[in-house]
């Protein structure tokens, strides 16, 4: 039998669906694996089959694991498939220390989805030592060759102006309530940043503790925009509309997901500490 540790503060379903879940993303348990059944998993853990399948709820909506209809639970032939960041991060929340960076266009993605990790805190359901968020979005000063003007691709201050605004609101409440959390006490140290570097980029980023990458690419559409009072035809990046791409770090650090994490978390450093910039308010 696996025994649950009586001192992890966590419910037993969340320790079951830990286990679990480090068993497929070591690969121990392989896609297309079949799990075992409810009755198999509450003797092995020692629970109650309510809580195997409170677990595996836990993991189908992660996406790792689908149940099939009189057959079972199997492990999803492609685990690297898109994704949900949510319920990711807020696992992430339930470690001792937690590491978010982020490159992207706004930060209104992560915002939305730290608002539950950051909820648990101030209502002492999970409680994190150590906080770091890093932020990193395109510096709205400069010229942009994207987005652009529809009738001739050119830079739109006022379309740069607008964007700003989005940004400084999800990024700067970010960064506020992450930094609120060490003032009033809640955790002993947290920190979180905003830098602004000279390009847009034409993906998001999130690293979660160097073991977990999220990737996706941002589409260009034709966006019209009410700017100064005309309706103007922008060549947008729609972040709604990106895909996100899972990859999780394994054993083998030569592996594709390993080396990806490894790679991106370099990428991110580099334009951290050279050309980014802090933002002043």
């Amino acid at each position: 039998m696996t025994e649950l540790d009586p001192d992890d503060p966590r419910p037993p379903y969340q320790q079951v669906a830990n286990s679990l879940r480090a068993s497929i993303l070591t690969k121990k348990l392989k896609p297309g694996d079949k799990l075992s059944s409810q009755s198999e998993l509450a003797q092995r853990y020692g629970v109650a089959r309510m809580t195997i399948q409170q677990a595996l709820r836990i993991l189908r909506e992660e996406g790792l694991v689908v149940s099939r209809q009189g057959s079972g639970v199997y492990v999803r032939e492609r685990t690297e498939r898109p994704v949900g960041l949510r319920p990711h991060l807020e696992r992430a929340f339930e470690e001792p220390e937690v590491r978010i960076d982020f490159a992207g266009f706004s930060g209104e993605t992560l915002h939305g989805a730290l608002t539950e990790p950051l909820d648990k805190i101030r209502s002492g359901r999970v409680r994190p030592e150590l906080v770091r968020v890093r932020l990193l979005v395109p510096d709205t000063d400069v010229p942009w060759t994207l987005p652009a003007r529809v009738e001739d691709m050119g830079d739109s201050p006022e379309f740069r102006k607008r964007a700003a605004g989005i940004m400084e609101r999800h990024t700067f409440a970010i960064v506020d309530a992450v930094n609120e959390m060490e003032r009033i006490g809640l955790i002993a140290d947290a920190k979180a940043e905003l830098r602004v570097y000279p390009a847009v980029p034409l993906f998001k980023l999130y690293l979660i503790n160097q073991l977990e990458a999220f990737f996706g690419y941002y589409p260009v559409r034709e966006h019209v925009v009410n700017l100064e009072g005309a309706d103007t035809p922008i060549w947008d990046l729609m972040g709604k509309d990106a895909t996100l791409f899972h990859h999780a770090a394994e054993p083998d650090e030569e592996s594709l997901s390993s080396l990806f994490i490894q790679q991106s978390q370099m990428w991110f450093d580099s334009i951290w500490n050279t050309v980014a910039r802090e933002v002043p308010r």
